[in-house]
């Protein structure tokens, strides 16, 4: 196995640019330069789009950009001094010591460790401090090579007396759970941690080590579990039962979530523990002592949990995080069912959804997929817009696909809702009240309302305390049977009819819409799906159209709400691009290079382009897309545009009547918005303040923030 740094990767005190972005391309040219990478770009794309969830600048002056890259052909480190610094978003100011962890998206377990060896080794003062103070390239590997060994790190423990120091120069292996000492025991509660961040490289053991430095310093008894790159080695369950708090230092989802199920629990980023490990831990040991702390939920725990500084979460963040759960994990099921039923229309044509006289109660699609094949091919009954042959069956074929993923639109709604409150246990019952709520009539309505009272349910039998001999029927047969009793029962006799008719009512309105209220509605959805680009607002939009489209014979006002939807949605991306364009200045290295990618984003509906201008700037930003995304609304409205994909952007122009009405409506939107937020951003400034070089704090998110994490508008 060959070193992971040469003295080729190694610059010292250089300047590559103004910001990350120049150091970050500058150090992924040192490595594809030595042979290490295919593609300079391709590792610089990879660094860059893990920078964009979180800033991997750290206290003291240290940055440590690290991808797993396809690009990458050998694990290696390339290392760059600056002079000056440049900000990589730490909290006490810029970076002049810079690492670039490079590692093959599929790198051996050896070259892993390698690399979260050095990690650990950047918490330690004395390593900082020798390598500011090398003369040399080859002084520099020397220092690399001394630190780093092929031994696993995968659990530390931090006792006053006995844990070794986190990422000595010994065997990081030595790192690992130790007995506590009497008298630590005696004194404080064991806590417990566990660290994850998306890479599993960097992140993960540096914050394991801080968490650990400091409780050592504090005398307090912690055992930490990694959970990274290079495997992780469970916490000894012994250990978790007599713990009385857990940390999880996270970016990620937790495995394994439910052995510490009921502890107090303080959870946040890995960043907040590289930084205030001390704050977390007496987070920590306050929770313990209080009995209306935030607990791991039992039977499981949802990985969707969010992120917080300690305590509990407000409702309503906790009925934000039910919603888009179930949101996010339907929006696959509606993008590939209505791009396969916008790919059986292209094929097949428009009419193939329709009852077949001769087939009682199958459409044209199912009744020729039934009864035909390849080589017997349908023959069309003489109706314009219906193709047959080859065509004809290939568009059945996708008709019958797309139907069927649609079908599962409102279940699939529910059954997440109802995961994301009870985890595992709340997915049949919301599945099922799902599927109830379509057979009453209820929709979408009815999805979002049986998943929360099926996860409800489903939480409150799991918290039964039975008999050790059913206990373990609890979760397999007695939770899925009485909570989908209760909620369907509720959904079907109570409910559901309310619910019906509610949704009746509302899609009678918007069929009547015409005229000058059409292009009200219009602004109105323009407005919501650019008020906060994935947020529930966004998201209500984005469902409310697609579930009017998925049934078998769209109304023309369904179809019309889809595109005013698809339209104002995708107008954010596009506006931020071109504002990009029209004022440089007024704008990042990095922003300027997600103005570019705005364009493609933009096309494609691709809300999230826009999220990094947003988050840095939303006083300027959000109301100038809520102005372009209206005025797309309106102009789609009147001119009457028809959508049938629920996905796709410009590349469904197939599925969409007036395309190049609908095109041109966008395109105003954009130039609408884009003006309006490139005079806004200039209001105020002078040449002085202009971000021209700074790098911004909107690439930088918390783990549940990723881009297009989830399709459209979202």
């Amino acid at each position: 196995m060959s070193a992971l740094i040469t003295t080729d990767l190694v610059a010292l005190d250089v300047s590559p640019g103004a910001d990350k972005t120049a150091v970050i391309r500058h150090l992924a040219g040192l490595v594809s330069a030595t042979g290490r990478a295919s593609s300079t770009e391709g590792l610089y794309d990879d660094a860059m789009d893990r920078e964009s969830k979180v800033a991997t600048g750290l206290p003291g002056g240290i940055a440590i950009p690290h991808c797993r890259s396809e690009a990458v052909t050998e694990a290696s480190l390339a290392f760059a001094r600056l002079s000056p610094p440049v900000d990589f978003g730490a909290s006490d100011g810029p970076a002049d010591l810079v690492f670039l962890i490079a590692a093959p998206a599929h790198g051996d377990a050896d070259h892993l460790t390698l690399l979260t060896a050095l990690a650990r080794a950047l918490v330690r003062p004395e390593f900082v401090a020798s390598l500011r103070a090398a003369s040399s390239d080859t002084e520099v590997v020397a220092l690399v090579q001394d630190v780093v060994s092929p031994e696993p790190a995968t659990a530390t423990t931090a006792t006053p007396a006995t844990a070794p120091a986190a990422g000595a120069h010994a065997d990081p292996a030595a790192a690992t759970p130790a007995a506590a000492t009497p008298a630590a025991s005696a004194d404080r509660p064991v806590l417990v941690a566990v660290s994850a961040c998306p890479t599993g490289i960097a992140h993960t053991y540096m914050a394991a080590d801080k968490l650990a430095s400091a409780a050592r310093e504090m005398g307090v008894e912690l055992h930490v579990e990694t959970q990274g790159s290079s495997g992780a080695t469970p916490i000894d369950p012994s250990v978790v039962s007599k713990a009385a708090a857990v940390i999880f230092a996270v970016d990620v989802g937790v495995r394994d979530r439910e052995r510490f199920a009921g502890k107090p629990v303080v959870q946040s980023g890995t960043k907040r523990a590289i930084q205030e490990p001390e704050v977390m831990i007496r987070e920590a040991l306050a929770a313990a002592q209080n009995p209306n702390a935030r607990r791991v939920p039992g039977a499981g725990a949802s990985s969707d949990a969010p992120a917080t500084t300690g305590g509990r979460p407000s409702a309503g963040s906790e009925i934000r995080r039910w919603l888009l759960t179930g949101v996010s994990y339907m929006i696959p099921f509606v993008a590939a069912g209505g791009l396969l039923i916008a790919l059986g229309f292209l094929f097949g044509g428009y009419q193939i959804v329709n009852g077949d006289p001769s087939a009682e109660g199958l459409s044209y699609g199912q009744n020729w997929l039934l009864n035909n094949n390849l080589f017997d091919l349908p023959v069309a009954p003489g109706i314009e817009g219906l193709n047959d042959g080859f065509l004809g069956y290939l568009g059945a074929l996708f008709v019958v696909l797309g139907q069927a993923a649609f079908g599962f639109l409102v279940p699939a709604l529910a059954g997440y809702i109802a995961f994301a409150i009870a985890d595992r246990p709340g997915i049949v019952p919301g599945f099922v009240v799902g599927a109830v709520s379509l057979t009453v009539g209820a929709g979408f309505l009815g999805g979002l309302v049986g998943g929360i009272l099926a996860g409800f349910a489903a939480k409150w039998i799991a918290g039964w305390k039975l008999p050790a001999g059913v206990r373990g029927l609890q979760p397999v047969v007695i939770i899925p049977l009485l909570a989908t009793v209760i909620s369907s029962g509720l959904m079907a006799l109570v409910l559901g009819r309310p619910l019906a008719l509610a949704l009746e009512g509302l899609s009678s309105f918007l069929t009547g819409l015409s005229g000058s209220s059409a292009i009200l509605l219009g602004v109105i959805l323009g407005l919501m799906m650019c008020f906060d680009l994935g947020g529930p607002v966004n998201k209500a939009a984005y469902v409310f159209a697609t579930t009017g489209i998925g049934v078998a014979d769209p109304s023309p006002a369904s179809l019309r709400i889809m595109a005013i939807v698809m339209g104002a949605g995708m107008v954010p991306p596009l506006a931020m691009a071109l504002s990009t364009f029209l004022r440089k200045q007024l704008y990042t290295p990095a922003e300027r290079e997600n103005g570019k990618a705005g364009i493609l984003l933009g096309l494609s509906f691709i809300s999230e382009g826009a999220i990094p201008f947003a988050a840095a700037d939303p006083l300027r930003v959000i109301p100038s897309m809520m102005l372009g995304g209206a005025t797309s609304g309106a102009l789609i409205a009147a001119f009457g545009t028809e959508l049938r994909a629920p996905h796709g952007g410009v590349f469904v122009f197939f599925a969409m009547t007036n395309f190049f009405l609908f095109l041109l409506a966008v395109l105003i939107g954009a130039v609408v918005g884009g003006i309006a937020v490139t005079v806004a951003k200039g209001i105020g400034r002078t040449p002085e303040t202009t971000p021209a070089a700074a790098t911004p704090d909107a690439m930088v998110g918390d783990a549940g923030t990723t881009r297009g994490a989830t399709v459209g508008a979202n």
